[in-house]
């Protein structure tokens, strides 16, 4: 079958202190195992011209398309053989801050066994997809969940599992896919499938949390997120740095000072798990404000503990010296009495060899601040002057991204 995949709140001291093959199959022409004999439907579309460039196989979602569709579907599969897989989640406007109701959600996938396998009296043009298949609407708040079993890879292949997801807005005409669902913890999902990713919609990798018997994936769909031909822009005035929804990368700097000094640990890989917060510095620090948020964010860490790690990475390009940079950093550490902090450096944000580029800050603004929970952008700020105001909105959003589902554990390589 061809696929296309297309909320600890510190005390308000803190606030009164001064994210070849690989996944292009899941893309493009990656041909599932199906128990049945169909024929692909012949679709002649002018690709240029849809939303999203045109989806083989979305365009099912119709079929059997109940009338009125809830934000909460149980599939077919919740009951049978399979680890059961609870996927819930936001769906937001470009720009992934704004809740977006009334979208509907499509899923499709395989068995436990990797097949897309039918059910008897199915429609006919709908068996290619298998019987585990649904629709969510997202609610007035944007939420939606969907419980399923966990889809195997196809047999005697070495495609990573997946669920394909496509999208159909109220106000747009064009149903268009994001990129399908897979598991972070699946050894079939390789370093080079994961950069091959579009992050279409934000990034489609699950991180599975384990609830008693239950699999469980927080999951925030941004719409028209990399989507070709959207009809909106992001009004963002000035770039800096991945957008929300995508996955924070990994990158190793240089750490000067901090838990991790002498080493180059990467951010996500070694403290992904819960809160973090990423504060880049390119070719205009201002000293006294980054002493000030450097201030602030320590207590933030003394305050969240161990859910949160903050990173500050500098990365002028003007005059660069490793051994300066390394000095200034720790005479830095020492003034401000840094414990918690990692003060780390590249020699630029276009470095390659620590991999800082992937996260394509702008060297020219004054700073940029990502903020990511469990490895995907929650909220990113440029520019940010350190006031009052900007240190409520930092612990706000950390506040508000953590939720009853923070302290589940992980499961092991699946």
């Amino acid at each position: 079958m061809d696929f296309q995949t297309p909320p600890l709140r510190c005390s308000m001291t803190v606030l009164h202190f001064v994210i070849l093959f690989a996944f292009m199959s899941i893309l493009t022409n990656c041909n599932g195992q199906i128990k049945t004999d169909t024929k692909q439907t012949n679709i002649k579309i002018d690709q240029k011209k849809l939303v999203g460039g045109g989806c083989d196989g979305c365009e099912l979602m119709y079929v059997g398309m109940p009338k009125n569709i809830k934000s909460i579907d149980t599939s077919a599969a919740w009951t049978k053989k399979g680890q059961k897989l609870l996927i819930t989640g936001t769906v937001y406007k470009l720009g992934g801050k704004i809740p977006s109701p009334n979208v509907v959600v499509y899923y499709w996938q395989a068995d436990n066994n990797g097949y897309y396998s039918p059910n008897k009296g199915m429609d006919e043009k709908a068996k290619k997809h298998g019987h585990i298949r649904g629709w969510v609407q997202s609610d007035e708040n944007g939420r939606y969940s969907i419980y399923t079993i966990r889809p195997a890879p196809y047999p005697n292949r070495d495609i990573p599992a997946h669920i394909h997801i496509s999208i159909k807005e109220p106000n747009i005409n064009d149903e268009y896919y994001i990129d399908g669902f897979v598991f972070s913890n699946d050894l079939l999902l390789t370093a080079k499938r994961r950069k091959a990713l579009e992050n279409r919609g934000g990034s489609g990798i699950l991180r599975v949390l384990i609830d008693k018997d239950m699999q469980l994936a927080e999951h925030n769909i941004i719409l028209g997120l990399n989507i070709p031909n959207y009809p909106e822009k992001n009004k963002t005035k000035i770039n800096s740095g991945l957008e929300i929804g995508e996955e924070n990368p990994s990158f190793t700097p240089f750490h000067a000072f901090g838990p991790d000094k002498g080493t180059m640990t990467c951010p996500v890989c070694k403290y992904g798990r819960f809160h973090g917060i990423v504060y880049f510095v390119g070719n205009n620090p201002n000293w006294n404000n980054i002493k000030e948020w450097l201030s602030f964010l320590e207590l933030e860490s003394v305050c969240r503990s161990k859910y949160i790690k903050v990173y500050f990475v500098y990365g002028s390009d003007k005059g660069y010296n490793k051994d300066k940079r390394q000095k200034h950093l720790e005479n830095l550490g020492n003034e401000l009495h840094i414990k918690n902090t990692a003060l780390t450096f590249v020699p630029s944000f276009s470095d390659e060899k620590s991999e800082v580029n992937l996260n394509k800050i702008n060297l020219e603004v004054e700073n940029t601040f990502v903020i990511y929970k469990h490895r995907t952008i929650v909220d990113k700020f440029v520019n940010l002057k350190p006031t009052k105001e900007n240190y409520k909105l930092i612990s706000q959003t950390l506040d508000k991204t953590k939720n009853e589902y923070f302290n589940l554990s992980e499961p092991k390589q699946h």
